[in-house]
């Protein structure tokens, strides 16, 4: 493998090490080898020794040999890889036909309606789209039409998404996908960034407010704030709440729409609420989600409250072939009808209060990690090379997801630094899966931390 491709790799976090792969089963250095031969460019393999996977089922993977792995990373499979009831539903619906939404589909209604019950009175249109990308293309064209701006406010790592227009405002996509020039930047909400004697509330309002003074200055017209109520490219920052609404209230005095991002923190991923948002207590005028929507199925979807969108709606045409199509939409009924038959809520609160507490105990002690943050089943540990500094270490973090990694267990990493342990499982995650999690990285800890 080429000397410039192994430099690329290398400066991704958490990806495979191209010196290793003469190390690897004669099986998979040679599908390695075809792989680079053949896809395009910025393709990526996780972990310092990649892994391939033959099938899966709840919170599991597992390999060629049969070795059975955690998954604590994939948020993909909301309900678990391979839930029988997705599985049974999208095969019946496979079987029958897939039309779009060109033709009368009144599952397509009874989906819309079901999901918009989930989410506040004022939210109440529903567009679909196939991946969390367009969806918050979507998203900011209609944000654009209604406000007549350009201007964007972002946190200063977030992830949004890879389409031209989503990219300009992705700034974790890194100095070779340039930022918009109507894009600001703005902290997350991270406490420790406030100064003596102010509160997070003020610093988030403040930075606003300064955001879209410079937009104005410069010529822009607010359009949207964005954000991701995880903030998970950031760092993962899901508290303290209660900061948000002086937030929306600046950005909507400046004549903008503040777009909730729940790709990440949507779908009862924080056990609290169904919605990220919610648990700040605001309205959004905007909200997208994607990935989770249909258990590894594309589907992404945008709801809008209706004085936001329906003018768009009446002058421009919108229309995405396999958006809304019966397939997708019949994976994302099946995974409301999992959500309900399982309590899958109350099942993220419960195991996601014991792995964060379990996760606490572990590091109490540990120098190396300044904090452990989330809510449900959303957890990150931030590696640092000391607690007096809080110097981000990317080696130290890179080396427990490899040791995790050789036990079987799979995690990530995230941040700017990628020096903070991402824990996602998929929503299946069972009180099971959480002791098995947390005895192997008390493995790792006591060696690494």
């Amino acid at each position: 493998m080429s000397s410039t491709l192994s430099r690329a790799i290398k400066s991704f976090p958490n990806r495979f090490d191209p010196d290793v792969l003469s190390t690897l089963p004669a099986h998979l250095q040679e599908t390695i080898r075809r792989r680079h031969q053949v896809l395009g460019p910025g393709y990526m393999l996780m972990y310092r020794e990649p892994v391939e996977f033959v099938s899966g089922q709840g919170a599991h993977l597992f390999d060629h040999e049969g070795n059975d792995y955690l998954d604590v990373y994939n948020n993909v499979p909301c309900v678990g890889h391979a839930h029988p009831r997705v599985v049974e539903v999208v095969s019946r619906q496979l079987a029958a036909v897939n039309t779009n939404t060109r033709y009368v589909q009144e599952a397509l209604v009874d989906y819309a309606e079901r999901l918009l019950a989930t989410f506040p009175a004022g939210l109440s249109r529903l567009s679909l789209a196939c991946s969390g990308s367009e969806a918050n293309d979507l998203a900011m064209r209609v944000a654009k039409y209604h406000t007549g701006g350009e201007g964007i406010i972002v946190t200063r790592w977030a992830y949004h998404g890879i389409t031209s227009e989503v990219s300009r405002f992705s700034p974790s996509l890194g100095k070779g996908s340039p930022l918009g020039p109507g894009v600001r930047l703005i902290d997350p909400p991270d406490p420790r960034l406030v100064a003596p004697g102010s509160t997070l509330a003020e610093h988030m309002r403040a930075q606003v407010r300064d955001a879209i003074e410079d937009l104005e200055r410069h010529g822009f017209r607010l359009a949207a704030l964005v954000t991701d109520s995880t903030y998970s490219s950031d760092g993962i920052f899901t508290d303290p709440v209660g900061y948000m609404p002086g937030v929306v209230e600046e950005v909507h005095a400046a004549g903008g729409v503040y777009i909730a991002d729940e790709v990440q923190s949507g779908f009862a991923r924080l056990g609290e609420e169904m919605w990220g948002f919610a648990r700040h207590g605001v309205l959004p005028d905007i909200v997208t989600m994607g990935k989770p929507m249909g258990n590894g199925v594309p589907i992404s979807g945008v709801v809008f409250r209706p004085e936001v969108s329906d003018d768009f709606g009446r002058n421009v045409r919108y229309f995405n072939t396999f958006a809304g199509s019966s397939i997708p939409v019949a994976a994302g009924a099946a995974v409301l009808d999992v959500f309900e038959e399982e309590n899958v809520q109350q099942r993220v609160l419960e195991n996601g209060t014991t792995l964060r507490a379990g996760i606490e105990e572990i590091t109490r002690e540990s120098p190396y990690v300044a904090e452990v943050r989330g809510r449900g089943l959303y957890v990150g540990v931030e590696i640092v090379a000391d607690r007096d500094t809080l110097a981000p270490d990317r080696g130290l973090a890179e080396d427990v997801i490899s040791d995790m990694r050789d036990r079987r267990v799979l995690i990530s990493g995230t941040a700017k630094a990628a020096n903070v342990l991402k824990i996602r499982p998929p929503l299946a995650f069972t009180s099971a899966d959480v002791t098995r999690f947390l005895e192997t990285f008390a493995e790792v800890a006591k060696e690494r931390l």
